[in-house]
C-alpha cells in the first residue's frame, strides 16, 4: 500500500497512572487524547474502557460515551472495540459490546487467535470462543481486527476463513515482541506478512522498546502501523521520558512523510476494507466512493 494505515491503540489494559499520567483513562480523558491525534493523521482507534478506578471493564455503556464522544467530532475515523478476555473471560461480558446500535455501534472489534501469555498474565481465548465472538461480529456487521502474535495464530485464521467464519477482505494486527510469541526481527516480519491470506490488510505493532522500530520496519516494508501508549509507554529506548500519543504519532508521521507515505483517510480504508457508510453526518466518505 502507498498510503499508511494508522491503527491508534491509546489505553489498553496495562498502563495505569501510576505507570504514567499520559495515559488516557476516563471516558473525556480518552475521547480527548484520541480528537488530539485525529486531527494530525489517525485511521482507525482501537479502544479500551475502564471504570471508576481504572480497572478494564468490559460495560458497553462506558464504550458508548467513548464512541459517540469521538464521532461527534470525527464520525468518519474507524472505531474498533475490544472483546479481550485477559482480566474477564465470560463469553456474555466479551460480547456485549458489540450489541451497541445506532451511533454507537463499533466498525471493527478485536478478535485475537488463540490463548497467549504475556510477561505475568495469561490470555485464554478457547477455540469455542474465538469461534462464538466470530460469529457474532458475522451476524451484527462488525468486522473482526485480527490480532496475531504468532505464526499459529495466523494458520488458526485460515481455518476460521476454511470453515465459514471470517469474510474477505482480512485486516490483521500482527504484534511483536511479547515475551512468549514472535520476536521483533526481520524473520519474524517476514514470515508472518508472507503467511497471511489472499485479501489481507496488515498493521504491525511492537512492544515496549520494539515499537519505533517495527512501526518504522512497516512504513519502510509498505504496511500499516498500530501505535500508542496501550503497547509502549515511552517516547525512548533508554526510558527515560515517558510519551504521549501524540507524541508516538507525530515521530511516526514524520517517518512516513520522508518516505512519501501519507496517512490513508478513514474514508479511503473503509472503502478497501468494505465497511459500513458512516451516516452520522452527510457526505462523509464520498471520498471512498460511498454515498
Amino acid at each position: 500500500m502507498d498510503k499508511l494505515i494508522v491503527n491508534l491503540v491509546p489505553t489498553g489494559m496495562i498502563p495505569t497512572k501510576k505507570d504514567t499520567s499520559y495515559v488516557p483513562v476516563e471516558p473525556d480523558e480518552i475521547i480527548d487524547d484520541v480528537l488530539g491525534c485525529c486531527e494530525i493523521g489517525v485511521t482507525m482507534v482501537h479502544l479500551h474502557a475502564r471504570d471508576r478506578d481504572g480497572v478494564p471493564t468490559w460495560k458497553p455503556e462506558i464504550y458508548e460515551k467513548i464512541i459517540l464522544g469521538i464521532r461527534r467530532f470525527y464520525p468518519d475515523v474507524i472505531v474498533c472495540v475490544s472483546t479481550s478476555g485477559r482480566n474477564y473471560n465470560e463469553l456474555s461480558k466479551r460480547m456485549a459490546v458489540l450489541e451497541l446500535s445506532k451511533d454507537a455501534k463499533p466498525d471493527m472489534a478485536s478478535l485475537t487467535l488463540s490463548s497467549l501469555n504475556f510477561n505475568k498474565q495469561a490470555s485464554v481465548n478457547q477455540p469455542e470462543t474465538i469461534m462464538a465472538l466470530a460469529e457474532k461480529m458475522a451476524e451484527y456487521d462488525i468486522r473482526p481486527e485480527l490480532e496475531a502474535f504468532d505464526l499459529g495464530m495466523i494458520n488458526y485464521a485460515k481455518y476460521l476463513i476454511r470453515k465459514g467464519f471470517l469474510k474477505r477482505p482480512y485486516y490483521f494486527n500482527l504484534i511483536f515482541g511479547n515475551i512468549a510469541c514472535a520476536q521483533a526481527n526481520l524473520l519474524s516480519v517476514g514470515l508472518m506478512t508472507n503467511e497471511l491470506p489472499e485479501k489481507s490488510y496488515c498493521s504491525l505493532g511492537g512492544v515496549g522498546n520494539f515499537q519505533q522500530t517495527i512501526n518504522a520496519l512497516a512504513v519502510v516494508s509498505g504496511f500499516g502501523v498500530r501505535i500508542g501508549l496501550e503497547d509502549n509507554i515511552w517516547f525512548d529506548r533508554e526510558r527515560t521520558k515517558l510519551a504521549t500519543n501524540r507524541m508516538l504519532l507525530e515521530r511516526l508521521l514524520m517517518i512516513g512523510e520522508s518516505l512519501g507515505r501519507t496517512v490513508m483517510s478513514p474514508c479511503e480504508a473503509r472503502g478497501i476494507l468494505g465497511l459500513r457508510e458512516v451516516k452520522m453526518t452527510d457526505n462523509v466518505c464520498r471520498e471512498a466512493g460511498h454515498g
